[in-house]
């Protein structure tokens, strides 16, 4: 039995669990100028699911997670981070929401980006500390000793000294995973997290990502990382030119995808 299997397992044992709306996308769309780059997409995601989002470069997945956490803004539409919207257009209209509660809404959510983003001057325990300090507000021996929780999870805890120019790329994007999760988010967002890696380091990646999942965290990847997506996905979606085309089951998905242009996408990347 593979991760996915065993958290199906674990999500028909708490139906109540699953129940719950983490996330819901309701007929969003989004245009750079004349560019329409998300096209009338819906989504929800449950607690505990991991899905995982694939599909050619330029079809939209990166945006429609930066838009998932405000980063960018959407034209159209509707998101709601548990069950409180962050943006919502009715009848046209935009609705206004306070930017405080935008991002108190927002803090549930972790992000993970391809190019680590780490401040070069500040050590890996300084990276880990800053935003728990300066947003959440918490004390510095606080958020040192949850810093050196995390690192002692991502397989780093020698490494807490360090500054990001004297580790490897495996253990940047590691560094990251912990920054996000020292937020204590609900949810975690990962933007093809090992593209920017070697192919030998991918793998340390994967596997913190597997073991987020064991943990029963609530995940949307965007990866090119086809095996990875099989194994740990309650469902993966593909998306193509700014539109969701097939979200499904991977065995699913995988074995026998319902639109021909998933099972040429599968062909060149399998």
């Amino acid at each position: 039995m593979d991760i996915r299997q065993e958290n199906r397992v674990k999500g028909n044992q708490k139906a109540s669990d699953a129940d719950i709306h983490m996330i819901q996308v309701k007929h969003i769309s989004k245009n750079f100028e004349n560019l329409k780059v998300l096209k009338d997409i819906s989504l929800e995601v449950k607690k505990g699911e991991v899905i995982s989002i694939i599909g050619p470069s330029g079809s939209g997945k990166s945006t429609l997670l930066r838009c998932l956490n405000h980063l960018e803004k959407i034209d159209k539409g509707i998101i709601e981070i548990e069950g409180k919207p962050i943006v919502s257009y009715q009848n046209g209209k935009k609705i206004n929401i306070s930017e405080s509660d935008i991002r108190t809404r927002c803090k549930k959510i972790g992000m993970v980006f391809q190019s680590f983003n780490l401040f070069p001057h500040k050590t890996v325990l300084e990276n880990i500390i800053e935003a728990p300090m300066v947003v959440n507000k918490i004390e510095k021996e606080k958020a040192i000793k949850i810093a050196k929780s995390l690192l002692d999870k991502v397989g780093l805890s020698d490494k807490r000294d360090v500054y990001p120019t004297q580790i490897s790329g495996g253990q940047k994007q590691r560094v990251a995973i912990a920054r996000a999760l020292a937020m204590n988010p609900d949810i975690m967002l990962f933007d093809e997290p090992t593209s920017a890696l070697d192919p030998e380091l991918v793998g340390e990646v994967l596997k913190v990502m597997k073991d987020l999942v064991k943990d029963e965290m609530t995940m949307i990847v965007v990866t090119h990382e086809m095996a990875f997506a099989k194994e740990v996905s309650d469902r993966v979606i593909f998306m193509n030119e700014g539109k969701i085309i097939e979200q499904a089951y991977p065995e699913k998905l995988f074995a026998n995808p319902e639109h021909p242009r998933i099972k040429t996408f599968l062909e060149k990347m399998i």
